[in-house]
């Protein structure tokens, strides 16, 4: 006797609703067409695909071996040991923000 499994989904409760022009609504109904998907389906894995790309730019960063060299020395250095002078990032970290008033 096969048993089939299948995989626990996480019920979707959650909605989120979109105003789009025509021409934008049907570009994506083209789009789903050619996907052989629905159109929320195809909004979904598009916009997870794109929040996905924009986390991981800010979590990951690439450099060639030599770049990397270059960075890990520069955190491996004593900050005391640094004297370059940065007026701007004293002038940020010093003055009040707009945000303060």
């Amino acid at each position: 006797m096969a048993v089939t499994v299948r995989p626990v989904r996480d019920p979707k409760g959650e909605r989120i609703a979109l105003r789009v022009s025509r021409v934008e609504r049907e570009v994506i109904a083209q789009a789903c067409v050619v996907a052989n998907t629905s159109v929320s389906e195809f909004v979904l894995r598009a916009t997870l695909a794109r929040a996905e790309e924009l986390l991981a730019e800010r979590r990951e960063f690439t450099l060639e071996p030599a770049q990397w060299s270059a960075f890990v020395a520069l955190l491996d250095e004593d900050p005391a040991q640094n004297q370059v002078d940065r007026p701007k990032l004293r002038r940020l970290l010093t003055e009040a923000s707009v945000l303060e008033g």
